[in-house]
């Protein structure tokens, strides 16, 4: 099994800082808006450098929602910062009516997503933004599992015409993907498995290739890849690799309901039934905890992910 290891932990949302950092300096029509979170998106730099590109519109989301749908008539390319549950469920209107439905170009980029905001607590935990945006027709979802990720990706929706959402965190986790593998709607092969395989998203990547490590011990070959594009779904690489292993694991930050696993289970349903076993969290909303004891008591960390596994081979 290839060995992934880090040697720093960084948070992903200053990958989104650092990548809008260098969209201003190469593509002039690349602008910013923030609703009043310009430190927590890490958009200072941009805004340094580019005040003329930068719009702080205040604790008014739904308005700068409608802001960046308009910027892009005059073929500007607006990024959106804010927290992923209000960049998701207080503004769905507005991202739909205005955003979605006409195909605007906007970049909807949402930090603090899912429960490892910790301490913020229940209300700000959104576990349902996946789902919300996966709906819309012609959205493209995007969630990173670490810095170099998030970074490429910011760079890389400035090129893709038409809306995005791309979901990003708060803590500091580790860095270990490699630069320059990300594509959108492309799917990232970590390891080669045979027993079993592993489709995780966001911070649970990292634990998958821990439950990975352990499951070698016990003699179980697990497959880990890396879905960061939920829609489109690289439905080509599940496939391939369920046909070789005959069972798989999902594991996402999200509520069980609208996330990942829901996408895979469909994409299964119409093409390969198999047994699937689903780590996320199970319909309910968060507490205000660190990300570790949150994880672990939602069971969405490795032990979750090695436990789905056992329970998945036995499906076979």
């Amino acid at each position: 099994m290839k060995k992934y290891t880090f040697t720093e932990k960084k948070d992903t949302r200053s990958g989104f800082g650092d990548g809008l950092t260098e969209l201003g300096k190469t593509n002039p029509n690349v602008v910013a808006l923030c609703a009043d979170l310009t430190g927590s998106l890490k958009m200072n730099e941009f805004e340094k450098n580019h005040p003329d590109r930068f719009f702080q519109v205040g604790i008014a989301e739904a308005n700068m929602m409608g802001i960046a749908a308009g910027l892009t008539i005059g073929g500007k390319i607006p990024f959106t910062g804010t927290f992923a549950n209000f960049s998701t469920g207080r503004v769905y209107d507005q991202i739909r009516q205005s955003i979605a439905y006409s195909h605007k170009n906007v970049k909807i980029c949402a930090s603090h997503a899912g429960l490892t905001l910790g301490e913020d607590g229940a209300t700000h935990q959104i576990l349902e933004d996946i789902g919300l945006m996966k709906m819309l027709p012609g959205m493209t979802v995007i969630n990173t599992c670490d810095y170099n990720q998030t970074k490429e990706a910011t760079i890389a929706i400035a090129e893709h015409d038409g809306p995005v959402y791309l979901r990003f965190g708060r803590p500091k986790v580790p860095v270990f993907m490699p630069q320059g593998e990300f594509k959108i709607g492309k799917a990232i092969k970590l390891t080669e498995g045979t027993d079993v395989t592993i489709v995780a998203t966001g911070h649970l990547v990292w634990e998958s290739l821990l439950a990975a490590e352990a499951l070698e011990k016990d003699g179980i070959s697990a497959e880990v890849i890396n879905i960061h594009t939920i829609k489109p779904l690289d439905e080509e690489a599940i496939l391939a690799s369920v046909a070789k292993t005959k069972c798989i694991v999902t594991a996402e930050e999200h509520n069980k309901l609208g996330g990942l696993g829901e996408s895979v289970a469909r994409c299964l349903a119409e093409n390969t039934p198999t047994p699937q076993e689903f780590v996320a969290v199970d319909d309910s909303f968060g507490e205000s905890g660190t990300p570790d004891q949150l994880m672990k008591k939602y069971k969405i960390n490795d032990e979750a992910v090695i436990a789905a596994v056992k329970k998945v081979i036995k499906r076979k």
